[in-house]
């Protein structure tokens, strides 16, 4: 493939990501809007940005695993179609209710795209160094689309409404669908896995049943029957997810991947980080409309140099790992990180927009570097055949954090606002910073920890392993196969041959 088609590739790709991280801004901008029109508390607009995200993050893996064996191209065409669809639905939403079940079709659409764009980049940039330079760009375009979403979404919903800001998915939707046609190669995993049902629906229930607690849990109170049993159920379900998964041929989620420190680290360390951000967003976007007053076009100029600062350091990131691998940036990423929620803790009604921008601005710093390093640890020293699964644990632990920001900072905002949102949300906000800032004290942790020779040396160990060992569930059946075919204690009924005990 010439370096030009590569990069037409890459731009699809990016497209795909530009529309789905813009949607996430836009919504935060227009938290305000959407409270006002249909009469929300903080509670219904936590759903509104974690319905989107909870199906999302349940859905990554298995995208990601479908792309693998039905082909990455169509998979993605299809992402786009469905989320371009959810748009135009929440942009109708005669309600919250039906706002929050769009949100919810948005996100299974969006499962197809992000993931297995990554994988598509994957399959097209093969040597390592160039991969991790498109990764680059790739986090670019977060920034770009943190920068394009509040200001724009700002314009929208002051000159039209908040409904406006979904419209702006379908052009690039309908655009990034003809152009994949186009040039996007079609490419499968020589080996894909198999669906895993109840793995998936065993992902849901963890997912669903947490988020669910944790954002009715003020509203419901901690103690009660519904909080008890939600969490009751995610935590049962994970203990099943883990028995479930090692006993599978194929499983949905290779808990394999995670003898790799480094792959674990990064897993740990998206969730803590995108909690972190997810948090930010939701609180600042309150903070600057209903504390400050100000209109959603200027609470979004307010979010434009966190932007800016992440567009310009994704970039340089992902050429830092490219050259020196992922600890410099990861360690950098965590203590801005930690910097920019310690100086927001304080935070007061009438503090000085000098103060909050060059906050706003660390944080990004620190964002801007995060997510070559997690991307690049994420696929690199897995099989090819399966980077679809392994981009989409990625993204999940992604989700997974952003979801969790939410609920768990909106549950702490809700449970300490007495009064109205105006006069008790900055009391409030002090222990939901507190949680942001401890989250990402733990990605400057553990960014630490799991990038050492040590670290790398259990990666390298990991990826020889899986080339060579069958997954548990293989080899329990392989064994009941051959059971009757042994020579010497070796199985000879397979294409595998594989001692049995």
């Amino acid at each position: 493939m010439t370096q030009r088609r590569k990069f037409l590739v890459l731009g699809i790709c990016c497209m795909s990501l530009l529309i789905v991280g813009m949607d996430v801004t836009i919504v935060n901008v227009a938290l305000g809007a959407i409270r006002d029109d249909l009469h929300s508390s903080v509670t219904d607009l936590q759903w509104t940005i974690d319905a989107y995200t909870v199906v999302l993050g349940s859905l990554l893996m298995f995208s990601g695993s479908t792309a693998d064996r039905l082909g990455r191209r169509r998979v993605f065409q299809l992402g786009l179609i469905v989320f371009t669809a959810g748009s135009l639905l929440c942009s109708i939403a005669p309600s919250l209710g039906w706002l929050v079940a769009f949100r919810a079709v948005q996100a299974v659409g969006g499962s197809m795209l992000n993931p297995v764009a990554m994988s598509i980049i994957t399959n097209v940039f093969v040597e390592p160094r160039e991969r991790a330079r498109a990764i680059g760009v790739w986090g670019g375009v977060v920034g770009l689309s943190l920068g394009v979403g509040p200001v724009l979404g700002g314009v929208l919903i002051d000159g039209i409404g908040w409904r406006a800001i979904f419209w702006i998915n379908v052009p690039i939707g309908l655009a990034a669908l003809v152009l994949t046609a186009l040039f996007v190669p079609e490419s499968r995993a020589p080996r894909p896995r198999r669906p895993d049902p109840v793995g998936q629906a065993l992902v849901m229930l963890v997912l669903g049943g947490a988020i669910f607690g944790i954002i009715e849990a003020p509203r419901a109170g901690w103690g009660s029957a519904q909080t008890v049993v939600a969490l009751g159920v995610a935590v049962a379900a994970f203990v099943a997810l883990l028995r479930w998964e090692p006993r599978r041929v194929e499983p949905l989620l290779d808990l394999r991947f995670f003898r790799s420190v480094p792959f674990s680290g990064a897993t740990l360390i998206a969730v803590c980080a995108f909690g972190g951000f997810s948090g930010f967003l939701f609180l600042t976007s309150l903070y600057l409309q209903d504390v400050r007053g100000l209109s959603p076009v200027l609470a979004g100029c307010c979010l434009l140099p966190l932007a800016v600062t992440t567009l310009v350091l994704a970039p340089i990131s992902g050429r830092i790992v490219g050259s020196r691998g992922p600890r410099l940036p990861l360690v950098l990423s965590g203590a801005l990180l930690t910097t920019g929620s310690l100086l927001l803790l304080p935070m007061t009604a009438d503090e000085p927009y000098w103060l909050l921008i060059g906050a706003f601005v660390i944080y990004a710093a620190g964002f801007g570097l995060l997510n070559a390093p997690i991307t690049n640890t994420a696929v690199s020293g897995m099989p090819r055949a399966q980077a679809g699964v392994a981009a989409a644990v990625a993204s999940t632990s992604r989700q997974v954090g952003a979801a969790l920001g939410v609920a768990v900072v909106g549950s702490v905002l809700s449970s300490g606002i007495a009064g109205s949102l105006h006069s008790g949300l900055v009391p409030a906000s002090h222990a939901a910073w507190a949680v942001i800032a401890v989250a990402n004290f733990a990605v400057l942790v553990l960014g630490a920890l799991t990038t050492g020779p040590r670290a790398r040396g259990t990666a390298l160990r990991n990826a020889e392993l899986l080339l060579h060992e069958p997954a548990a569930g293989g080899a329990r059946a392989a064994r009941r196969t051959c059971h009757a075919h042994t020579i010497n204690g070796a199985c000879i009924g397979s294409r595998r041959i594989v001692p049995t005990r």
